[in-house]
């Protein structure tokens, strides 16, 4: 497809990035011109320094012979102009935009008519997401979900003395007591798609399939402490930390928040007034300690600074604090980041970009296209959701009958509001929904793919 993207910043980089790997036909616009100098010695693409919200512009990216435009800057306002104007120029272009501020989320309905926008996407929203499920079932580095809320993909760590080191995985199922699916395995920097015999080794980092109501008997029995989460301190008060700070609160969980801009924390006080904020300086180590650091029993660092970040979390690891996450921008050495006592670790880019990949499919296959999509493994794999349809093959066939590309499994098919853990004996039929994973991104765009 040809398509324009708007911005190549933080977020637009790896959203090019995956989207030349899928083949498509790129033009990029940014008022940067260093920017757009890293995107032409990089990629593989057109490139025009300009403003993006002009119709000159868009005219000179031949947005009218468009298929989407994808608008990513860091200004709402440029965005929405960008959209409206393609959509005018291009009634027939799809179009994306990136939109952050909570005033303009609650206009969605209106603005989508208003500028043909078929999608909206806000990475802060989505990260505020992604860590409140973590906050909520700690013991999971990662957590996404699948089939309506019936089945996850989560990742777990074999730290030293963890019953999971040396295990085979197919004795996984007699130690943990329930059944599960080991879908994925990164090792020193590589994603393995295993096998049964396959030995989980210290270090390893493991991405297993299960129904959403066998996690807790996965971690009881994994001697993973789990406890419901009281009290949280978030390092830094931007957009992330109010949406968090409202679903924390609205669930009951005291929050105190460190902001070193008296600016943000005024407004901060201002937006969540349930909510402890102190203007301090989060790199002040003997401050957190006086703002009773201690005493939490989860933190999340949330500065748009990656290093800040990185070492208050290893400052709270080193006081005990059993529940961390981490957010990182740029930061991106899986081999480096998963030694480290980080928790869990989220990337807003790698939120938005799923997002985004997911309706490029759908645009590009409208049948057969994937439902979710979903980078996991450091990006090294995908894990994909579909559903079964009249155009499906193997439908009803055991799976002995048939084989699957190499690199490539069914994590789990799930039938109504039940989910099974496939064997050789299991079928899919008509309307379920199937969950596949595969370490070849890109090489799956329909269910039929996987099949050889």
């Amino acid at each position: 497809m040809k398509i324009i993207i708007c911005g190549c910043g933080r977020i637009g980089y790896p959203v090019i990035r995956d989207l030349l790997e899928e083949g498509h036909q790129l033009t990029v616009i940014d008022e940067n011109q260093r920017a757009i100098n890293d995107i032409q010695n990089t990629f593989d693409v057109m490139t025009l320094c300009g403003n993006c919200a002009t119709a000159s512009a868009l005219r000179d990216a031949a947005v009218d012979k468009a298929d989407l435009l994808i608008a990513l800057t860091a200004k709402d306002e440029i965005n929405l102009l960008s959209c409206m104007t393609s959509h005018s120029i291009n009634p027939k272009i799809h179009t994306i935009a990136r939109i952050r501020n909570p005033e303009y989320i609650e206009q969605v309905a209106s603005m989508q008519k208003l500028t043909g926008l078929s999608m909206i996407i806000n990475p802060e929203q989505s990260v505020a997401d992604e860590i409140y499920k973590l906050l909520k079932m700690p013991g999971f580095m990662r957590r996404e979900t699948f089939a309506r809320g019936q089945v996850e993909i989560v990742e777990l760590k074999a730290d030293r003395g963890s019953p999971l080191c040396g295990l085979a995985l197919n004795q996984l199922a007699g130690t943990i007591k329930c059944k599960v699916l080991v879908c994925a395995i990164v090792r020193e920097g590589t994603c393995l798609i295993p096998k049964g015999n396959h030995t989980i080794q210290e270090g390893d980092r493991i991405y297993v399939t299960a129904p959403s109501d066998s996690l807790a008997i996965l971690l009881k029995n994994l001697n993973i402490t789990t406890h419901r989460v009281k009290d949280c301190m978030i390092i830094g008060g931007g957009r992330i930390s109010y949406y968090l700070g409202q679903r924390l609160i609205n669930s009951g969980i005291k929050v105190k928040i460190i902001e070193q801009s008296e600016e943000t924390s005024q407004l901060i006080m201002t937006q969540l007034p349930r909510c402890t904020v102190v203007h301090e300086d989060p790199q002040d180590q003997e401050q957190l300690i006086k703002e009773g650091i201690e005493s939490f029993d989860s933190l999340v660092t949330l500065t748009g600074q990656d290093s800040v970040n990185a070492i208050t979390s290893l400052f709270g690891a080193s006081l005990g604090i059993p529940t961390i996450v981490t957010k990182f921008d740029q930061m991106s050495s899986s081999q480096l980041l998963g030694k480290l006592p980080l928790g869990s670790i989220v990337r807003p880019q790698d939120l938005a970009g799923n997002a985004i990949e997911r309706f490029v499919r759908a645009m590009q296959n409208q049948t057969g296209a994937a439902v979710a999509v979903h980078t996991i493994a450091d990006g090294l794999a995908e894990a994909l959701e579909f559903e079964v349809d009249e155009n499906t093959l193997h439908k009803d066939e055991p799976f002995r009958s048939f084989k699957l590309r190499a690199h490539t499994l069914i994590a789990c098919v799930t039938s109504g509001y039940t989910t099974e853990i496939p064997n050789g004996d299991s079928k899919f039929s008509l309307g379920d929904t199937i969950v596949v994973v595969t370490n070849q991104a890109g090489s799956v765009t329909q269910l039929n793919d996987i099949f050889m």
